[in-house]
């Protein structure tokens, strides 16, 4: 009769541990330490169960932080007004954003269209990370055009708040006038910043955002960690 390998029995203890409570969504699991300590196992063991545990969606690792019982997928509103920190409050997860980079650059040509602004005509790029109580869930990319929003990057800077900075030149609300969502594999540059296997699932979603008057003020894109957000669509 064949034996059970150790580290399915650790697998298999831990996933109890989460069903039954001790463990809830969001915990941090002990050490691999001290949970070599409790089963009588090396590192090695340990971490091989985790990592059984991280595939099917169990748990995730933070680098330097230790490994955490995964969250109930966010739900996160697609609809005629998008507010990041709106949709993560309501949800009740706090939210947080990093930025990547700020740069000044010419528009290529789909960045262009979006904003009707001429070809090679200069944009301001915010690319930053979404985060959702410390867990990173999405990384976006805001495209601005530079002649309407001159200083937006200092003010993204100091707000790290689109809605924030534009309120700064007078927009006083903005909609989405479109969207269109698509299912990705992750790459190896959004898979380190989501803290997800290269090739994972992702969703990105490309909208462009409109001022009252009709003028486009922002064209961006979100890559969403794929079992981490649900997107809902609704029509507010």
């Amino acid at each position: 009769m064949a034996r059970t390998a150790i580290w399915t029995s650790i697998s298999t203890a831990l996933t109890n541990d989460i069903a039954e409570g001790r463990y809830g969504p969001g915990d941090k699991l002990p050490t691999e330490a001290a949970l070599s300590a409790r089963f009588g196992v090396n590192r090695h063991t340990v971490r091989r169960a985790l990592a059984a545990m991280a595939d099917n969606g169990l748990v995730h690792a933070r680098r330097g932080a230790g490994v955490f019982v995964a969250q109930t997928p966010t739900d996160y509103p697609i609809g005629r007004r998008v507010r990041f920190h709106q949709n993560l409050s309501a949800a009740g997860r706090a939210p947080a954003k990093e930025i990547l980079s700020l740069e000044t650059r010419a528009a290529d040509q789909r960045e262009a269209e979006s904003l009707e602004i001429p070809a090679g005509a200069a944009v301001h790029v915010y690319d930053g990370l979404s985060l959702a109580d410390g867990q990173p869930i999405a990384i976006f990319r805001s495209v601005f055009p530079a002649e309407r929003f001159p200083n937006i990057l200092s003010d993204l800077d100091e707000t790290k708040s689109v809605t924030a900075a534009l309120a700064r030149y007078g927009v006083a609300d903005y909609t989405r006038a479109s969207t269109r969502l698509t299912a990705k594999q992750a790459n190896a540059t959004q898979a380190l910043h989501l803290r997800i296997s290269e090739g994972a699932p992702i969703l990105r979603s490309v909208g462009i955002n409109i001022d009252t008057a009709g003028m486009p003020i922002e064209f961006g894109h979100t890559w969403f960690a794929g079992d981490r957000v649900t997107l809902t669509v609704n029509n507010s």
